[in-house]
C-alpha cells in the first residue's frame, strides 16, 4: 500500500515534467498547434488530480492501519502494565513513588505508541520513498543524481549525533517527569495535613525548584531537537541548488534534452524535503520509545515477592496455626515478629494487643500472604499458606485496614467491593450492623453519595465503619480487623462489637486493637511486645495477672470513669 501511493505520487511528478517538456517544444517548434498543446495539457491535468487522488486515498488506508494497530498496541501494554502491578508484592510499592508508577503506566506507555504508530509509519514512508526516488532519478540521469545526493553523508552523521544526545537528555526528561507526578501525587493526597501546617509556600517552592530543573532538562533536548528542521531544510536547499547548477550547465552542453528534466529533479528534491526532515521527528520519537521500554521494562521484570504455588482451587475453612514465625522487613531490616505460635480454631475470636511497633499489623500481613514468612510456618486448616491456591487464600478474607481506604466512588459501590452481586438490602444490612447506615441516611444521595479521593467527604469514623461493612458483606470464613475502630466513640464501638460478636459466630476472627474494650470478648488473647508473645489467655485470666494487660485494663477503666 505505502509503495503504490508512493509511485501513484511519483507519476505525478513524471506528469508535470512530461507538461513542461510538450510547452517547451510547442515554444521551440511551430508545428505543434495550441489547441494540439491544450489538449494535451488538459489531459496531463486530469491524470494528476486522478493519482493524486489515488495516491491520498492509498496514504489514507496506511495511516489508518498503522495508527489503529498502535492504539491496539498501548491498550495491551497498558494492561499488561497495570496486571503486572496489581501482581507485585507490598514491598514493591513501599520502594517506589506512586507518581513514578501512573508516569510508566500513561507517559512511557505513549511514547512506545508513538514508535510502534507514527514513528514506523514515516521511517516506512521514508524508506520506500528514498528507493523509489533514487531509482526514478537515477533512470533519468545518474549523473545528476549523483551531484543531487551529495549532501546525504552529512546528513547521516547529523543524524547520529543529534539521535545518541536526544537519547542522552531524553532519558533526564523523563525521568524528572517521574519526580515531578510523585511530588505532586503525594502533596494533592497530603493536602490538608500541609493547610493544616501552613507549608502552602515551602511545598510551592519544592515544586518549582522541580519544575526549573524539568525546564532545564527539556530545553536542552528541545534545542537539541531543534537542530534537526533548520538543518534538513538547509540541506535540501543545497540539493535544489546543485540541481539548478548542475543540471542547468547539463542542459547547456547537450547532457539533457529539456528543462523538464531539471523540474522533474527539483520535484522530486523537494518531495524528498519532508521524509528527510521527518528523520529527526522519528529518530526522537525512537529513542524517547527507547529509554520509556527500558523504564516500562524494569518493572516488567521485576518478578513478585508472592507467588501462587498452587493453581488448583483451594478450599478454606478458617483454622489458623503460627508455629515459631519470625518475620523481618526487608527494607528497614527491623525484625517484627520473634518466634511467634499460636492457633485459633474455627469460629473462635483472637484478639491482639499490644504497643504501637509490637507486630500486631504484621500477623495479619502474613495470614493473607502479603508477606511471606521469614522463619517458621503460617498455615491454614493445617496447610501451609505458601501451598494454598494465593487468590482463593485472599477471597476468603474479610480484611479491614488500619488506613480505613475507601475508593472516590459511591457508598454503595464501596461496600459492594467486598461482594460485586451484593443487593441493596444486603448492603443496608451490612452498614446497620456496621452502625453507619444512620449517618448514610443523613447525606442528600444516601447511599448514592459520592465519596472524594480516599474516602475524604466521610469522618475517620465513617471512613472505618463503611471499611467494616465492606468486610462484612463479603461473608469470608476468616476477618481480619486491624485497630478499625480507634475512630468511633465509646458507645458506637460498643454497638458495633455486639453486631459483630452475632456476625462472626461461624467465622475466624482475629481483632487488633489498643483498646481492652475490643479485645474482653475473644475467646483468646496475646500480648505482643517487640515481636514477642509475653501474655495470652482469656479476659479473666489476664486481669488477674500482672502484666501489660492489667495495666491497660485499669488504665483505660480509669479514664472511662472521668469521661
Amino acid at each position: 500500500m505505502t509503495v503504490a501511493a508512493q509511485i501513484f505520487a511519483l507519476y505525478t511528478i513524471k506528469l508535470v515534467g512530461d507538461s513542461i517538456k510538450e510547452t517547451q517544444a510547442f515554444l521551440e517548434n511551430n508545428t505543434l498547434t495550441v489547441d494540439f498543446i491544450r489538449q494535451n495539457l488538459m489531459h496531463n491535468l486530469l491524470l494528476i488530480v486522478i493519482t493524486t487522488l489515488i495516491s491520498g486515498l492509498l496514504t489514507f488506508f496506511m495511516r489508518q492501519t498503522l495508527i489503529v494497530m498502535s492504539r491496539h498496541i498501548e491498550f495491551d501494554l497498558k494492561n499488561e502494565v497495570f496486571r503486572h502491578y496489581e501482581n507485585l508484592s507490598q514491598s514493591f510499592y513501599k520502594r517506589n513513588r506512586t507518581g513514578d508508577l501512573m508516569n510508566r503506566i500513561s507517559e512511557d506507555v505513549n511514547r512506545v505508541r508513538q514508535y510502534v504508530g507514527p514513528a514506523i509509519m514515516y521511517a516506512l514512508n521514508t524508506i520506500v520513498l528514498f528507493i523509489v526516488i533514487i531509482t526514478q532519478m537515477c533512470f533519468i540521469s545518474t549523473k545528476l543524481t549523483l551531484f543531487t545526493l551529495l549532501p546525504l553523508p552529512i546528513l547521516a552523521y547529523s543524524i547520529y549525533w543529534v539521535s545518541r544526545e536526544i537519547n542522552k537528555r531524553s532519558t533526564a526528561a523523563q525521568q524528572n517527569l517521574s519526580l515531578l507526578s510523585s511530588y505532586s501525587q503525594e502533596t494533592f493526597s497530603g493536602v490538608r495535613v500541609i493547610k493544616a501546617y501552613a507549608l502552602e509556600s515551602q511545598k510551592q517552592e519544592g515544586f518549582k525548584e522541580l519544575s526549573r530543573d524539568s525546564v532545564k532538562k527539556n530545553m536542552g533536548l528541545a534545542k537539541v531537537s531543534a537542530l534537526f528542521g533548520p538543518l534538513m531544510i538547509l540541506l535540501i536547499g543545497i540539493s535544489n541548488l546543485v540541481v539548478i547548477y548542475v543540471g542547468g550547465r547539463m542542459y547547456i552542453n547537450g547532457s539533457i534534452a529539456d528543462l523538464g528534466t531539471i523540474a522533474q529533479f527539483i520535484l522530486y528534491i523537494n518531495k524528498l524535503t519532508w521524509p528527510v526532515a521527518s528523520l529527526g521527528w522519528i529518530s526522537s520519537m525512537v529513542q524517547d520509545a527507547e529509554a520509556s521500554q527500558k523504564r516500562i521494562n524494569e518493572f516488567l521484570k521485576t518478578v513478585p515477592d508472592i507467588q501462587n504455588h498452587n493453581p488448583a482451587h483451594t478450599a478454606i475453612l478458617g483454622q489458623i496455626t503460627f508455629n515459631n514465625v519470625t518475620f523481618t522487613y526487608e527494607d528497614t531490616n527491623i525484625t517484627a515478629l520473634k518466634d511467634v505460635s499460636f492457633t485459633i480454631n474455627k469460629g473462635e475470636t483472637l484478639a491482639i494487643l499490644g504497643r504501637t511497633g509490637s507486630g500486631k499489623s504484621t500477623v495479619l500481613s502474613l495470614i493473607s500472604r502479603l508477606y511471606d514468612a521469614n522463619g517458621g510456618v503460617v498455615s491454614i486448616d493445617s496447610e501451609n499458606v505458601k501451598d494454598l491456591n494465593l487468590y482463593d487464600l485472599r477471597s476468603s478474607i474479610g480484611f479491614v485496614p488500619q488506613d480505613a481506604f475507601l475508593f472516590s466512588d459511591s457508598i454503595k459501590n464501596n461496600i459492594k467491593f467486598g461482594k460485586e452481586d451484593a443487593t441493596d438490602a444486603e448492603i443496608v444490612s451490612v452498614a446497620k450492623k456496621a452502625v453507619v447506615h444512620h449517618n448514610i441516611e443523613g447525606f442528600t444521595h444516601q447511599y448514592e453519595t459520592i465519596l472524594g479521593e480516599r474516602g475524604i467527604t466521610l469522618s475517620g469514623g465513617q471512613k472505618q465503619r463503611v471499611s467494616i461493612a465492606r468486610a462484612m458483606i463479603k461473608d469470608a470464613p476468616i476477618l481480619l480487623l486491624d485497630d478499625c475502630l480507634s475512630a468511633v466513640d465509646n458507645e458506637t464501638e460498643e454497638a458495633i462489637l455486639n453486631n459483630l460478636m452475632e456476625f462472626c459466630s461461624d467465622k475466624t476472627t482475629i481483632i487488633v486493637s489498643h483498646r481492652v474494650s475490643s479485645a474482653k470478648n475473644a475467646d483468646r488473647i496475646i500480648i505482643l511486645e517487640d515481636g514477642k508473645i509475653i501474655e495470652q489467655g482469656t479476659h479473666n485470666q489476664l486481669v488477674s495477672q500482672q502484666g501489660y494487660y492489667k495495666e491497660l485494663y485499669l488504665k483505660q477503666i480509669s479514664e472511662k470513669e472521668m469521661q
